[in-house]
């Protein structure tokens, strides 16, 4: 994959792929945790990523955000995207957005210790009832 500066995408671009380095975050887990039935994986895996939840886990980290960190979530939190889904709060669903951002942007930076850091901070397995 060639460099791309996360300073030059929008902030949506770098939730669309936070949102998935999330997701491939979760899906691991859970198969190592020992769930074998993919419907099992699947449906374990949607209650995890929920926006609900993504938005409780930027508040429980936010504290050990640099001022970087912070402002790229800022950045995230605060983009205007043109679709919120019906199944989730305009504020959790921006909160949501921050929180993908900001693992799109340390992704892209190759930063993968303090992804790894950050993401070690949530409950895991993450917290279904996050809502």
């Amino acid at each position: 994959m060639s460099q791309i500066d996360p300073e030059d995408l929008p902030p949506l671009v770098l939730a669309y792929l936070g949102d998935a380095v999330y997701e491939l975050y979760v899906r691991c887990g859970l198969v190592t945790r020992g769930f074998i039935r993919v419907n099992q994986l699947h449906q374990e895996a949607i209650s995890l990523v929920r926006a609900t939840c993504q938005a409780q886990y930027l508040h429980m980290i936010e504290d050990v955000l640099t001022d970087e960190e912070k402002r790229v979530m800022k950045r995230g939190r605060n983009a205007k995207s043109g679709h919120i889904p019906r199944n989730v709060g305009v504020v959790d669903y921006r909160w949501s957005t921050g929180f993908e951002s900001l693992i799109g942007y340390l992704y892209l930076r190759q930063r993968f210790e303090r992804l790894n850091d950050i993401l070690s901070r949530l409950p895991w397995p993450p917290a279904k009832n996050a809502e």
